[in-house]
């Protein structure tokens, strides 16, 4: 039996679409990466997993910001055995009132990331690693659009890596 691709796996998932969109960053698309669709297939999950922890193994804790990189964040951390971190968007009004789930300070974190476009999402993570004391040089990106998140994050010392770029997937 031959191993599919993770390429392979997101276009027969169906996680391109083609139309007209917004995309998180604000920019217009005339295509559309639907990870979040593709992730909830657990031999894809798997997939992404095992091509992260092949990538990059040397870390305390993989974080992911809610929620699209949640499940990246927890599958990567049972294929490797480490502690996984969600990173809320806002903080909670209640209880702890933690932007974080898991333990960040003094730890070598990865975070994780479905689709990076302008890095947004990721450099929001970032940020809220270094500040709450984290250690942090890498970004796993699934798909990386190459709309200037590598640029924006090499300023900030951190490596972007892509499993996949967007023209891989939408080339016949």
């Amino acid at each position: 039996m031959v191993t599919q691709t993770l390429k392979e796996m997101l276009i027969s998932a169906e996680a391109i679409k083609f139309g007209d969109f917004t995309l998180a960053s604000g920019k217009k698309s005339s295509v559309y990466i639907d990870i979040k669709k593709a992730i909830t297939n657990p031999e894809i999950l798997k997939k992404i997993a095992s091509e992260v922890i092949d990538i990059e193994n040397n870390f305390d804790a993989v974080a992911g910001v809610a929620v699209g990189a949640v499940p990246l964040a927890v599958s990567v951390s049972l294929a490797c055995g480490k502690p996984y971190i969600i990173i809320r968007k806002e903080q909670k009004g209640h209880g702890l009132a933690s932007l974080f789930i898991g333990e960040v300070s003094g730890k070598k974190i990865l975070l994780v990331e479905d689709v990076t476009t302008s890095g947004g999402s990721a450099i929001f993570g970032i940020e809220q690693i270094r500040n709450a004391g984290g250690i942090i040089e890498n970004v796993i990106s699934v798909v990386d659009r190459n709309e200037g998140a590598t640029e924006t994050m090499n300023k900030m010392g951190i490596n972007l890596v892509p499993l996949v770029r967007m023209e891989e997937l939408i080339q016949n």
